[in-house]
């Protein structure tokens, strides 16, 4: 098989693998498995599987009295490692493909280098998941660089493809694309945040809060980085007014999102071109299922199913709105803009 093919097929492989890692990732969270096992990056000294047999129960019992085994959490968090692992190596095989001779001649292995070193970061983060007791700040670092490994990857597989031309781009349209794109970054590290502090159901109503439209927020405990689970900095309980800013935040969030991102839609749509129409009904499509997803949540009070979709459903907009600013700015702009951007031409200057 021809260098260039085995290396885009493995990028696709990778690039769905990564999905199917934040999505079993955000399953094994929900599920209340990420202490599943107690050790890393084993499940109770055992490498492959977990402890299953009488005297491993008992060995474990002995080794980690005060964390009992669940064979159920357990197996959760195990298969998540395994997925991870996987993904790992392919990653692995594609930085060692890109640093290839015939590969280097055609473009730069910075990129495939970079994903490795974050799957590194992202292997370290995983482990002080465990080792730190579910401490917020890492495990909201560790669903940042899923969604960081996730993009990048999408990031090489769309740079691989040959860009379409199109005389409908301005300049106007790539910022507006380029504000959707970090309004949703800031909005998913807020929902990792949400979920590491387990504030999803502290407004259980919506689209008021508590009954409320502004109720009682703490957002000095809320946002404080270098704190335990479930306490303050100085080790007192999180009081709930705390919870309730982390949630109210995130909803202050979508709003944003939601006008930022029904702004490019409607742009997109008045181009009148239908490439740009695809475009602008997908992510329009994507941000309903999104807010749905949201929604639910809160009134059915955070089912394992729309939980888990909802965080999928995150990828899939980050996901979608990354390549359209691929594309965007791979376009070549109409010559009056390109023009106006180049600055006065040596004939006006004259």
């Amino acid at each position: 098989m021809p260098l260039t093919r085995l290396y885009h097929r493995l990028l696709l492989v990778a690039t769905l693998l990564a999905f199917a890692v934040i999505a079993l990732g955000a399953y094994v969270r929900l599920s209340d498995a990420g202490l599943g096992c107690p050790d890393w990056p084993g499940c109770y000294g055992h490498w492959l599987g977990v402890p299953e047999a009488h005297h491993e129960q008992q060995a474990a019992a002995q080794a980690y009295p005060d964390r009992p085994l669940d064979t159920g959490k357990a197996w959760k968090e195990m298969l998540h490692r395994y997925l991870a692992g996987t993904l790992g190596l392919l990653i692995l095989a594609l930085c060692i493909l890109a640093w290839r001779k015939e590969s280097r001649s055609r473009q730069s292995p910075a990129l495939p280098t970079a994903l490795l070193g974050i799957v590194g970061l992202q292997a370290a983060l995983g482990m002080w998941t465990v080792t730190l007791l579910l401490k917020p700040v890492i495990v909201t670092l560790h669903l940042i660089g899923g969604m960081t490994t996730l993009s990048i990857l999408v990031g090489m597989a769309v740079a691989g493809r040959e860009a379409r031309p199109d005389s409908a781009v301005s300049p106007g349209m790539r910022l507006l694309a380029a504000g959707a794109l970090l309004a949703i970054a800031i909005q998913i590290a807020l929902g990792g945040w949400v979920s590491s502090n387990y504030a999803a159901l502290a407004c259980p109503d919506f689209p008021t809060c508590q009954g409320q439209w502004q109720p009682e927020m703490d957002f000095a405990h809320a946002f404080s980085l270098h704190r335990e689970l479930g306490e303050t900095a100085n080790g007192q309980l999180l009081p709930h007014t705390a919870l309730t800013a982390i949630h109210w935040s995130h909803r202050l969030g979508a709003a944003l999102v939601s006008m930022v991102v029904a702004m490019l839609a409607l742009t997109l749509f008045k181009t009148g071109r239908l490439h740009w129409q695809v475009w602008g009904g997908l992510l329009a499509l994507l941000l309903l299922a999104q807010l749905s997803l949201g929604i639910a949540n809160v009134l059915l009070g955070l089912p394992l199913a729309i939980a888990v979709a909802h965080n999928l459903g995150a990828a899939l907009l980050l996901t979608a709105t990354l390549t359209l600013n691929i594309s965007l700015y791979r376009q070549r702009l109409p010559a009056s803009n390109a023009s106006a951007l180049s600055g006065p031409s040596k004939t006006a200057a004259g």
